[in-house]
């Protein structure tokens, strides 16, 4: 399976710490953001990644050329950064077939697995990996709504009154249709072409997208604090158990 990481942000919210690099390289616990998430991928069995670069991405694909531990990169150039939908689009020619859609700015310990198991089913179009967050906290993500078997039937951009405390984490399984949705996506308020337009629009044309509750921890660094906290709970992850 194929996996495209959305690695083009300048991470502004992330200075000082992206004054001379993309935010992708920002470390965590001595490793880049795109890098955990690469071997993150690599463990659930991705076979070839299409990396999605925009801010000073030299530095990416220096570092990493056309390989990680031996799985193919392609790398896709996004020149203005105009939201997510548009990031996916850049790496439309470079797409066969369902594929898994990570950002790079996440650091992830749970069950990815599940999510590219479902997807595999003859049912599902997309699954998401979600999770609750409290209610107050629900309005700075991509806010879900789902029916009684766990379908996702709403999806709401960081909405002044959620319809729920259901959030989408930064981990999604797609066929090729997305594409199509990117297409028809119209720029938001804030001048951006944003995912969960594009995921509203696969709804509506009747399309299945499974909710996939995350069992585990992620964090979206953002800012420095998050960073700080992502390198905590790595660090307490990886802590040898007391005999």
């Amino acid at each position: 399976m194929q996996a495209v990481v959305l690695a083009a942000g300048e991470g502004t919210r992330l200075r000082p710490l992206t004054e001379d690099k993309p935010k992708a390289l920002v470390e965590v616990d001595g490793k880049p953001l795109v890098e955990d998430v690469f071997d993150n991928l690599l463990e659930i069995g991705v076979t070839e990644l299409v990396v999605v670069v925009g801010y000073q991405k030299e530095q990416i694909i220096e570092r990493y050329g056309d390989a990680y531990e031996g799985v193919p990169i392609t790398y896709a150039h996004q020149r203005e950064q105009l939201g997510l939908a548009h990031a996916i689009l850049q790496a439309e020619p470079h797409v066969d077939d369902d594929f898994v859609l990570m950002l790079g700015d996440n650091v992830f310990r749970g069950n990815l697995g599940d999510v590219i198991k479902r997807q595999h089913e003859e049912r599902a179009d997309a699954a998401f990996l979600v999770e609750e967050v409290p209610y107050e906290e629900a309005s700075r993500y991509g806010v879900l709504d789902t029916n009684e078997y766990g379908e996702i039937v709403e999806v709401v951009e960081k909405p002044d009154e959620p319809p729920s405390n259901l959030v989408m984490t930064g981990f999604y399984t797609f066929t090729p249709a997305i594409f199509h949705a990117c297409h028809l996506v119209q720029p938001s308020d804030r001048g951006e072409y944003e995912l969960p337009d594009a995921i509203d629009l696969l709804i509506q044309s009747g399309r299945t997208i499974d909710a996939i509750r995350m069992d585990g921890w992620r964090i979206d660094v953002g800012y420095p604090e998050d960073r700080e906290e992502a390198e905590r709970r790595v660090q307490e992850a990886e802590a040898p158990i007391p005999e």
